[in-house]
C-alpha cells in the first residue's frame, strides 16, 4: 500500500484491490452512491475482481473519491507482449471537482500495476458518456471513431481487451460491451455534450447497462493501425 500526500492537501491511498477492507469496500460505495443515482453495486463488486488496484483520497477526515484502474502486459492479436493501461470507475464528490482528482485517482492506480514494456501503450477504458469519452477521443488514433470503419485488426484488439476486462457480451462491429439489464448508474452531475460526440454511442443502451470501449494508443498507433 502507498500513501501520499500532495501539496493542496489531499491524501491518497492505493492498495490492491484484494487487499481492501470491508471498511474500504463500504466506504467506497458510499461514494459511489454519492455519485451515481440508481449505482450497480453488483457492477461495483465485478470491477474488483476485473481491475487489480484502486486508490481513495481524503481531505482532511472527509472522503473525497476513489477510483480503480490497472497496467497490464497482455498478449494482443499481433502485439505480443503489449502494454494496456485500463481505466475504470472512478468517483469523486461534487465538492471536490474540478481539482484534477479523476486524473489523479486513475493515475496512481494505473501506475500500480505490471511494468510498463517500452514502446507504445494501448490506454483503454469503458464509458457509458462522451463527456467521460473525451479524455480517448483527443487522440487520432482513438477507437471508434465517429464516421470511420473499424478494421478487422481493430475488432480483434477492441475483442481481446473486452475479454481482459471480463465483458461478457462484446460486439466487435460497435465496441459497446453489453450490460446485464441492469443500469451501471447515472452521473449526478450535468455535462455539456455536443451532438457529434453521441455518434459512436447511439448503439449503447445505458438503461441496460451498456458501455463503449474505447482505444487509443500512446504516443502513436502501431503500422497498420
Amino acid at each position: 500500500m502507498a500513501t501520499e500526500r500532495d501539496d493542496d492537501g489531499f491524501v491518497f491511498k492505493t492498495l490492491a484491490t484484494a487487499s481492501l477492507t470491508a471498511d474500504d469496500r463500504a466506504l467506497m460505495l458510499s461514494l459511489f452512491d454519492a455519485c451515481y443515482r440508481q449505482a450497480n453495486h453488483a457492477y461495483f463488486e465485478k470491477s474488483l475482481e476485473q481491475l487489480r488496484y484502486a486508490s481513495l483520497v481524503w481531505h482532511g477526515e472527509r472522503p473525497a473519491g476513489f477510483g480503480l484502474a490497472d497496467r497490464r502486459v497482455v498478449e494482443l492479436p499481433r502485439l505480443p507482449q503489449q502494454t494496456i493501461v485500463m481505466g475504470g470507475l472512478c468517483c469523486v464528490l461534487p465538492d471536490f471537482r474540478r481539482q484534477g482528482l479523476f486524473r489523479a485517482l486513475e493515475q496512481r492506480a494505473m501506475a500500480a500495476g505490471d511494468a510498463p514494456r517500452p514502446g507504445r501503450a494501448l490506454a483503454c477504458g469503458r464509458m457509458a458518456h462522451p463527456a467521460a469519452f473525451r479524455t480517448l477521443a483527443v487522440s487520432p488514433t482513438v477507437v471508434p471513431k465517429p464516421g470511420v470503419p473499424l478494421t478487422a485488426w481493430q475488432r480483434e484488439v477492441g475483442q481481446a481487451v473486452a475479454d481482459v476486462y471480463g465483458v461478457e457480451s462484446f460486439d466487435p462491429e460497435t465496441f459497446v460491451c453489453l450490460g446485464s439489464g441492469k443500469p451501471i448508474g447515472y452521473p449526478v452531475i450535468e455535462m455539456q455534450v455536443e451532438p457529434p460526440e453521441w455518434e459512436v454511442f447511439r448503439p449503447v443502451d445505458r438503461d441496460r447497462g451498456d458501455s463503449l470501449l474505447g482505444l487509443a494508443w500512446v504516443p502513436d498507433a502501431p503500422p497498420g493501425w
